[in-house]
């Protein structure tokens, strides 16, 4: 995923997080009202913290964008990130070339110009991570520890990051646990 200098520390510190992740799991709303997950790519972060990924204009998810949720998982650092917010389809041609991957193939096989590509673009509007970047090991004494305490005992750190949507941002430095 290409990831863009962020406007400020909050983002930087989600881009810092996710950029090592290249699949995210996209849940929406389905016209039942019931959750609906599957995985994306993600190509870009863009300055202004946008997420942006290629689907098919076709796809059911297309007309639930109004509340999204993207969740990244790397087992191997530690690391957990989920952002809500909402999405928007953007059909420009230009922007759809400059993102372009051969590993889109298989869906697009016109490749960029394949009718029914579209760009997602997912605005986030608020983050929640878990941050476990020790060694496993680390963690696995930190989870030893903390069966044996009773309590949480250095299995990293968790904050909340609000306000991330373009109106609204702050550049206040993300929040410690």
């Amino acid at each position: 995923m290409k990831i863009a200098t962020q406007s400020n520390a909050e983002l930087t510190h989600v881009a810092k997080l996710i950029e090592n992740i290249p699949i995210a799991m996209l849940a929406t709303l389905d016209d039942n009202g019931a959750l609906a997950s599957r995985p994306m790519t993600a190509l870009e972060m863009d300055a202004q913290g946008a997420l942006w990924f290629f689907t098919d204009v076709q796809s059911s998810k297309v007309d639930h964008l109004r509340a999204v949720n993207l969740s990244f998982t790397d087992r191997d650092e530690g690391a957990y990130v989920s952002l809500s917010g909402h999405g928007v389809i953007d059909t420009d041609r230009a922007r759809i070339q400059s993102l372009w991957t051969l590993l889109a193939k298989p869906w697009f096989p016109d490749g960029p110009d394949s009718s029914n590509l579209a760009l997602l673009k997912f605005i986030p509007d608020r983050a929640e991570y878990w941050d476990g970047s020790s060694s496993k090991m680390v963690r696995a004494f930190g989870m030893i520890a903390s069966v044996i305490a009773g309590k949480p005992v250095a299995l990293g750190e968790h904050g909340s990051l609000t306000a991330l949507s373009a109106s609204t941002r702050a550049a206040a430095p993300p929040p410690q646990s």
